[in-house]
């Protein structure tokens, strides 16, 4: 409450297990968007190596007009600069003069940069990419791209989910309830546009979800995470 009191009929089992039933579900949606990234990493380096060559994300002429490649370029020495003693890049630095093939480097892609890539491809790229292997527009993969950063960012630092009010809102999602745009639920809508498998979503993520609702029906809200009573219905793939 306001005056710093707490809310009557506060106890430390309902406290205690609203940090338990937000924990669960971080490590929950942190496993689904480890599986979207590794996704990710694959079919943007396969796409761009393909069209591109093996470096051709060297060359600025294989991005847009908003690409800032010098910016880009000192984020990548400044990734392989980091990241010296992992073996991989310590071989290429030493063996190769530092020439990473892109599906080198994008292994020491963050879920951010992986999101800025795909925002920064060429528009003929970012349509085929996202009518072959995201299944929407590209105005929807790279909204969706953006709040699954966020998300991620979320869960692995830790951040509340539970009643929290998102700062990224997703495009184009079947949201009725526009207060549900800044809460999990829509967040969870674009991560389920951009899952690389339904069968594994509808038959291991969305039941692990639902046993974690039920597990803690106790208390827990939906509506304080934007879920809707009909939730499963409206997320199955």
């Amino acid at each position: 409450m306001e005056d710093g009191q707490y809310a009557s009929g506060t106890d430390f089992k309902t406290i205690f297990g609203l940090y338990e039933f937000d924990r669960k579900l971080r490590c929950l949606l942190f496993s689904a968007l480890e599986e979207l990234e590794v996704h990710l990493r694959a079919q943007l380096s396969y796409f761009h190596t393909h069209n591109y060559g093996s470096t051709g994300y060297m060359n600025p002429d294989s991005f847009n007009f908003r690409h800032n490649h010098a910016d880009f370029t000192v984020r990548l020495d400044d990734l392989a600069n980091k990241s010296d003693k992992i073996p991989f890049v310590a071989h290429h630095v030493e063996k190769y003069n530092s020439q990473f093939p892109l599906w080198v480097i994008m292994e020491l892609f963050t879920f951010g940069m992986l999101s800025y890539f795909y925002a920064e491809m060429l528009t003929p790229d970012q349509k085929k990419l996202a009518y072959t292997v995201f299944k929407t527009s590209v105005a929807e993969a790279k909204s969706w791209l953006y709040c699954c950063t966020n998300l991620r960012n979320m869960c692995a630092h830790s951040r509340r989910l539970y009643n929290s009010v998102f700062s990224v809102i997703p495009v184009n999602l079947p949201v009725s309830d526009k207060s549900a745009e800044r809460k999990l639920f829509a967040s969870v809508m674009a991560l389920r546009g951009l899952y690389p498998s339904d069968n594994k979503w509808n038959n291991e993520f969305m039941t692990a979800m639902s046993a974690l609702f039920d597990e803690y029906s106790d208390v827990i809200l939906l509506r304080h995470i934007g879920f809707p009573s009909d939730w499963e219905t409206i997320m199955r793939k």
